[in-house]
């Protein structure tokens, strides 16, 4: 005979039945749905993308992994560069002229704060528009190589005991300094704008201007007046603390330029709408913005002949330097008949498996399995 207590303490013992025969078919769509989320290399895209930006492989990048692991195998510190003869040359009054003492200055006025914006740009603004991972990833060590840089210059300013707020301020107080980074902030300001997103022409090729301006005009041309004058200095037995730190740097800064150039392109590739005759133009015109800018502070920099070096010189090597950037991009040479007349500045930057040029130490540095932990 049945009971109401029977049929309501029988109705769970039911429902659970149910459940259980239910239950393997929601695990398996719950398993399908979340295997489909895998990636495919092939569905990457360097900006726009819609794959997970947290699953570092499949790669379909493998020049920015490339750039990565080489980037972490040149490590390299500042602190474990001797600077004593350069504080040694810097303190003897005679050790030095005063167009050499004001060339050191101006340098380090510039670089002190260059490497700080381009940290900047890279973790407020670029990173969070990169939607490949491991091009992402480069960008992570990259950002950390220009703090490295940053600390270097900063040492070599400790080192030979020069007023740190001339040197840090400079980019307030000295007009070619100021002029060349009031060119570039405006291409910062855009990409670190919060409410600043990709995904239209328009901004797509925002993103990609920026990314021309700081490959190729600043790292791949702002940098390289600077490099020149205190890489001349070092050859030249002169500030050879600071001339091997700068060399490491340019080494960095080279491959920053190489990934850039390496980025722009295949966002070029993927998006070929953004390369208009009216962008190209534009970058054209920044080009040779660029260079005046560098050229002005060749000569702030030099007001006379020093180290063998003048301004006039320099306005060779900047034309050569914008017409390989402009190339490496597509575009055509702005100028005619330039060629390098610093053909050891090439020299400095490939330094694998070489001591360096100094002497004073192996350059290629390799990490982790190198160290002795005893």
């Amino acid at each position: 005979m049945l009971s109401w207590d029977d049929e309501t303490a029988s109705a769970p013992a039911a429902r659970t039945v149910a459940q259980n025969a239910a239950q393997p078919a929601a695990e398996a769509q719950a398993d399908a749905a979340s295997v489909a989320k895998r990636v495919h290399a092939d569905d990457k895209r360097i900006i726009n993308g819609k794959t997970d930006v947290n699953q570092l492989v499949p790669f379909k990048y493998k020049w920015a992994w490339d750039k990565y692991l080489a980037g972490c195998a040149n490590h390299w510190m500042p602190q474990e560069v001797n600077m004593q003869r350069d504080i040694e040359l810097w303190k003897n009054p005679n050790g030095l002229t005063e167009d050499e003492r004001r060339l050191v200055k101006r340098n380090l006025g510039f670089f002190v704060t260059a490497d700080s914006l381009a940290a900047n740009n890279i973790v407020l603004g670029t990173y969070r528009h990169i939607t490949a991972p491991e091009c992402r990833q480069y960008l992570l060590r990259q950002a950390f190589e220009e703090a490295i840089h940053t600390h270097a210059y900063q040492y070599i300013v400790e080192s030979l005991g020069l007023d740190e707020g001339e040197i840090f301020n400079a980019y307030n107080e000295v007009k070619s300094i100021r002029d060349k980074d009031e060119f570039l902030i405006p291409f910062i300001n855009t990409l670190t704008d919060p409410a600043f997103t990709t995904g239209t022409v328009e901004n797509d090729q925002k993103l990609l201007k920026s990314l021309i301006v700081f490959a190729c005009l600043m790292e791949g041309l702002f940098f390289y007046v600077g490099f020149t004058q205190i890489l001349a200095l070092g050859r030249q037995n002169k500030m050879m603390g600071a001339a091997e730190q700068y060399q490491y740097i340019l080494r960095d800064e080279s491959m920053h330029c190489n990934f850039g150039i390496d980025l722009i392109n295949t966002i070029k590739m993927e998006n070929p709408l953004l390369w208009t005759p009216a962008f190209k133009e534009e970058i054209k015109q920044l080009f040779l913005k660029a260079v005046d800018l560098e050229y002005a502070y060749a000569e702030d920099t030099m007001p006379r002949g020093v180290l063998g070096l003048n301004a006039t010189m320099f306005k060779g090597y900047l034309r050569f330097i914008a017409n390989r950037r402009a190339q490496q991009i597509g575009l055509d040479a702005m100028f005619a008949q330039e060629e390098n007349p610093f053909p050891w500045m090439s020299e400095m930057i490939d330094l694998k498996k070489e001591r360096n040029f100094f002497e004073t130490r192996v350059t290629e540095y390799q990490t982790g399995g190198a160290l002795n932990w005893e």
